[in-house]
């Protein structure tokens, strides 16, 4: 918690304020808050939420990222405590995109609450899109025609798992998968359905628990955006997997 710790004492001095009045705004003992900043005890869950909210810093900031080392005013601030993102804007104050580069696709997952991984990224400006915290991302395969493996999806930050739309498509940062691009079929209380635009592929199930990001589709950044010819085997395959699909409806509704 040596990192937690730093950066609770370095955001009580920016406040000004002195153990006791940070303990007493949290409503726990200075000697309590003061093991807390020592790196002597780790805060139970519930004393961490106060902390965050007493900052009003997001707890995985608080436990993960070296705030000494960001300007705090550079953050973008979302709701329900969830991960601050670093923003930086142009000249006519319209935010920057980050582009995600192929070659550091693998780290993001790793990478993406870190302000130094974000600020090494390419940017460009694309004052068009309007409001919001946009970010560019590389795809690859062949499952999101007409979009080929030099594409890239701009894709809007989502904050509310609410916002999400059936029959949208979302660049998803997973758990299981890491980064992936597709069109959402289904929503439930737990998971969402997703699909390819390629009928050849199954669509499968993702727990909203595994899901660490969610980016709405808002352009994309190609080179070819005519849709491919299937090839005899792919047409092929694609009219057997869609006669499957509607097997399966058929079932369903039977049932």
């Amino acid at each position: 918690m040596s990192l937690f710790s730093d950066n609770i004492k370095y955001l009580r001095a920016r406040k000004n304020a002195s153990q006791r009045e940070v303990a007493e705004g949290l409503q726990i003992s200075r000697d309590r808050y003061a093991k807390y900043e020592d790196g002597k005890n780790s805060p139970p869950p519930e004393i961490l939420l106060m902390i965050s909210r007493y900052f009003h810093i997001s707890i995985d900031l608080l436990l993960s990222v070296d705030l000494t080392k960001i300007p705090t005013g550079d953050l973008l601030k979302l709701g329900d405590n969830r991960i601050l993102l670093p923003i930086t804007v142009d000249r006519n104050g319209d935010n920057y995109i980050e582009i995600i580069p192929h070659k550091a696709r693998a780290g993001y997952l790793t990478g993406y609450a870190d302000p130094e991984f974000i600020e090494n990224l390419p940017q460009i400006s694309l004052p068009f899109l309007g409001s919001g915290k946009f970010r560019a991302f590389p795809i690859g395969g062949d499952s999101m025609p007409p979009h080929d493996d030099q594409a890239y999806i701009v894709g809007r930050y989502v904050e509310n798992l609410g916002e999400v739309r059936k029959d949208k498509t979302y660049i998803l940062i997973t758990v299981s998968e890491g980064m992936t691009y597709k069109r959402i079929s289904e929503k439930s209380k737990d998971a969402i359905t997703v699909e390819s635009d390629n009928i050849i592929y199954n669509p499968y199930s993702i727990k909203l628990s595994d899901i660490v990001e969610i980016w709405e589709y808002a352009a994309h950044i190609g080179r070819n955006d005519s849709k491919p010819e299937l090839t005899e085997t792919e047409s092929v395959t694609g009219m057997f997997m869609e006669l499957k699909r509607d097997i399966n409806e058929i079932r369903k509704k039977i049932e």
